[in-house]
């Protein structure tokens, strides 16, 4: 389906895909240098590297350096407390050790998607799916528009009356209207198709340019008289400006065209009809 020029936002992906995205951005660092020991353990260039991604993104405002001592500081932490709690049995709990699987499964998640999602979707694959959204959306106006509300019908007439006489529309809108655009004269800037309520919107898209609309228009908001002030063709957004959204896009179709590929070839049974029933309409909206 293709992307209007507004390239709206994406859906959220879910929680495993956002997960994945981001461990595969971050990479796994594969540095041997030892840059501390604990109690004899070292504590390698790469484990620094995987705590950095691990951190509250509130450590990202942090200088690099202080960000690093940081990164060092949790893991000693970690270390520490997780010996602590190996000498106190606790690696041999039945619920720890489900848990120790269910972040294996996690890692691995991630690693699959690094390399066989995320490693798919590069800077060329992005230009192209840009070329192809512009070439597939069909070529759309936007005018430039101002106008002037008031609340009654009566009101919307004697303006345009006013207009008729010769009085300046960008004057009686700074008079007049009761809208937040009064300040600027009644001016709406460049809007494109979708993007005002339908009845103002068929209304302005009929006026010629340097017109104004002989009957006041009628919306939720009260009653307007519309001049439109220029018309053009609309501009795509350039690439820089959407390159992020497309990318996301992009993983999002190649991270559930895998799943999709996947589940199909796996045999999965979920005993509860009503769970069930959730996760497959779940899975549907996706």
């Amino acid at each position: 389906m293709p992307v209007s020029y507004a390239f709206r936002p994406l859906l959220a992906c879910g929680a495993a895909l956002a997960f994945s995205i981001c461990a595969a951005t971050a990479g796994f660092a594969a540095e041997t240098d030892v840059v501390a020991t604990v109690n004899g353990a070292p504590i390698t260039e790469g484990d620094l590297a995987i705590a950095e991604s691990d951190l509250d993104p509130q450590f990202n405002q942090l200088p690099p350096e202080k960000r690093r001592a940081a990164a060092l500081s949790a893991i000693i932490e970690i270390r520490l407390l997780a010996a602590a709690a190996e000498a106190g049995g606790l690696a041999d709990d039945d619920a720890f050790k489900r848990r120790m699987a269910f972040l294996r499964d996690r890692a691995l998640h991630s690693a699959f998607v690094e390399q066989n999602v995320a490693a798919k979707v590069g800077e060329e694959a992005v230009r192209e799916r840009y070329d192809r959204e512009i070439a597939d959306t069909p070529p759309a106006n936007e005018i430039r528009a101002r106008h002037i509300l008031v609340k009654t019908k009566e009101e919307a007439e004697a303006i345009i009356a006013q207009l008729e006489a010769g009085e300046d529309f960008e004057a009686l809108a700074k008079e007049k209207s009761t809208d937040g655009a009064a300040a600027q004269g009644g001016d709406l800037g460049y809007f494109g198709p979708g993007q005002m309520v339908p009845a103002f919107e068929k209304a302005a898209f009929a006026i010629e340019v340097g017109a104004f609309s002989k009957q006041p228009v009628e919306t939720q908001f009260g009653f307007h008289v519309i001049k439109v002030e220029d018309k053009r063709a609309q501009q795509p957004p350039a690439f820089d400006q959407v390159q992020e959204q497309l990318r996301s896009l992009l993983l999002r179709e190649a991270y559930f065209g895998a799943v999709k590929d996947l589940r199909e070839k796996a045999e999965i049974e979920i005993a509860d009809p009503a769970l069930k029933e959730t996760v497959d309409s779940l899975d549907r909206s996706e």
